[in-house]
């Protein structure tokens, strides 16, 4: 393994938390088991000529292959179900009985590779039943890493990953991929609209979102880009709007003006 040097280790973090907002300042063993073979295999002996060489890619290639390797994307169907049955008995009426034009605009951020979205998509299919028709209901997902959303935009699962998942939505929304893949239904696809988004950047969006879920992602982050992304989160959402963060979380150290529901759940008042 390629030996990490302190001041390589301090030029790769800065550029990481200033372009993507990550904090690895606590993860050196983290940067050089994942960087090391990959430096290798490029013919670099250092961490400082290959970062030189990522920033000299004018492409930003390599910086999209540095920022995949260095953030981790672990999730799964139905992770922290709760938030999945408070969508569907408080967020969904709500959202019914207050939009007119019949638009979802709901936003699973930092979607890593699909579980989250596919799973809010199927909870509204089933809620909205026959008149899903009539709305437009596609979820809006986004991550910083194109290697997970490859892995979205493809639908395909394990059906070992699947074992958690409701044997009606199995039958409902995939079908074989193999002996042993499933892939998600070409109607389920269609319904989740995939971006890659850095969460550092402006939020531009034509109209605001009734529900945004950014569920252990902030964890990655420091208090200062909290804040900052904290509040672009509260100006992107409906009065009303509901915001979910992941369980292991919370914004008690963070300066925002939600309005607790319960833990992990916040609302922006009217």
């Amino acid at each position: 393994m390629i030996k990490l040097k302190e001041d390589e280790f301090n030029a790769i973090t800065s550029y990481i938390h200033t372009n993507y907002g990550v904090d690895l300042r606590k993860k050196r063993h983290l940067i050089e088991g994942r960087l090391s073979n990959h430096i290798a295999q490029l013919g670099y002996t250092n961490y400082m000529d290959y970062f030189e060489y990522v920033k000299s890619d004018k492409n930003n290639e390599e910086a999209t292959v540095l920022i995949n390797k260095l953030t981790t994307n672990h999730t799964y169907f139905l992770r922290e179900s709760e938030h999945f049955d408070y969508y569907k008995k408080h967020v969904l009426p709500w959202i019914e009985e207050t939009t007119k034009t019949r638009d979802l605009r709901v936003w699973s951020a930092g979607c890593s590779s699909g579980q989250e979205p596919y799973t809010l998509s199927m909870i509204t299919r089933d809620y909205l039943s026959s008149s899903i028709g009539s709305w437009d209901s596609t979820i809006l997902a986004s991550d910083i890493s194109d290697k997970v959303l490859s892995i979205a935009k493809s639908g395909v699962y394990s059906k070992e990953e699947l074992s958690k998942v409701p044997l009606e939505w199995k039958k409902k929304y995939f079908v074989d991929y193999d002996e042993e893949f499933m892939r998600v239904s070409d109607a389920l696809r269609k319904g989740v609209a995939y971006r890659n988004f850095n969460l550092l950047s402006r939020f531009q969006f034509k109209k605001p979102f009734q529900a945004i879920f950014c569920r252990n992602v902030m964890i990655y982050f420091d208090k200062p880009t909290k804040n900052e992304i904290v509040r672009k989160f509260y100006d992107s959402l409906l009065p009303g709007g509901y915001f979910f963060i992941g369980q292991s979380e919370s914004l008690a150290s963070v300066d925002h003006s939600f309005k607790y529901v319960q833990p992990s759940i916040y609302q922006k008042e009217y």
